[in-house]
């Protein structure tokens, strides 16, 4: 018999609610938290979430976190915030203090000041010693939410976080695969998002599918070049994390990345088009992220690179399209 664990998850927007939704039917016992007291006092009032999944219910399974202290203890704290947020969620949860014995984290993205991966901000708040685990896949919240058929890749700076929070997720509609390769997973996830940017700029500009194809292809190129030279194994990116993200977030408009691409496209204004998305978008942080590291590090990323100027507002669409296919011939694994 499968033992039963306790999360607590921080961060109750549409991914966070829907991971909760996920442990709890795995059996586990689940928390959810939020900063914004009044997501969780709606959430306690009528039983659904205030904006997202159309006033269907949580599962009944799910607690509700109203205040943090050292009375709670924990085994898992899992960290579902946006990303350039995600330092400080890590800092109230060491200073509330909270028992727990590791930490996971489903937010994909780096950090904009520090170039910091998940499991690099987690070592700087809780030490190098606490185990780690990130989850990345090809989900949209709102049909995990639904117990649609989804899958995610976990990986762990142990073998055994990776097998026990993969344990822990497991169900009739969820489908979990334990990874050793913790960086892969956390990179494949974080720069599918501008790689979907750059897809949603593509269809915006009504380029056609083919440019979008190459664009998928050649992305994943970047992200495995990105991703080795930062220890990654790049057999991951051909999987969930991977190429399984890359594909959904490149292809489906309920990826606000790629409906951000769109809108950039059409008004041109990076400000105007989030306005217009409404929601995060990681991608951009990540972009400028990414190419701060790609310069330092000497990976060539031309794709990256150029949804990067253009985020920057050093070029424009079509600038940065005539820029890409005025390059040098090279090889296909170049």
């Amino acid at each position: 018999m499968t033992k039963s664990f306790s999360v607590m998850v921080v961060g109750a927007g549409a991914w966070g609610t829907a991971i909760a939704s996920v442990f709890a039917r795995g059996g586990n016992e689940t928390f959810l938290w939020d900063r914004d007291r009044s997501t969780i006092n709606s959430i306690q009032c009528s039983g659904s979430h205030p904006k997202f999944f159309k006033g269907k219910k949580l599962d009944s399974a799910i607690e509700l976190v109203s205040q943090l202290g050292n009375e709670l203890s924990i085994d898992y704290i899992i960290f579902v915030v946006p990303f350039q947020k995600l330092r400080s969620a890590m800092v109230t949860i060491h200073e509330s203090g909270v028992q727990f014995s590791g930490v996971v984290c489903a937010s994909k993205g780096l950090e904009l000041v520090s170039n910091a991966l998940a499991h690099q901000i987690a070592s700087d708040v809780f030490g190098a010693s606490v185990p780690f685990a990130q989850i990345s896949g090809p989900n949209f919240a709102s049909e995990v939410f639904d117990e649609k058929p989804a899958a995610v890749a976990v990986g762990g700076s142990t073998g055994d976080i990776a097998k026990v929070i993969s344990e822990m997720m497991s169900g009739d509609r969820f489908r979990p695969y334990a990874t050793g390769d913790m960086i892969g997973v956390e990179i494949g996830g974080a720069l599918k998002n501008i790689i979907a940017i750059a897809a949603g700029i593509s269809d915006g500009m009504d380029l056609g599918s083919n440019a979008r194809a190459a664009i998928i292809t050649r992305g994943l190129g970047e992200i495995a070049r990105f991703g080795e030279a930062s220890g990654a194994d790049p057999l991951t990116f051909m999987g969930l994390s991977g190429m399984g993200d890359l594909v959904l977030t490149c292809t489906d408009d309920q990826s606000r990345n790629r409906r951000f691409g769109k809108a950039l496209a059409r008004v041109g204004a990076v400000e105007s088009a989030k306005n217009e998305v409404g929601e995060l978008v990681e991608g951009v942080s990540t972009a400028l992220a990414v190419h701060d590291m790609a310069l330092r590090l000497g990976i060539e990323l031309p794709l990256i690179s150029q949804v990067a100027a253009i985020l920057n507002g050093d070029s424009s669409p079509e600038e940065a399209v005539r820029e890409l296919l005025a390059r040098e011939l090279v090889s296909e694994h170049d």
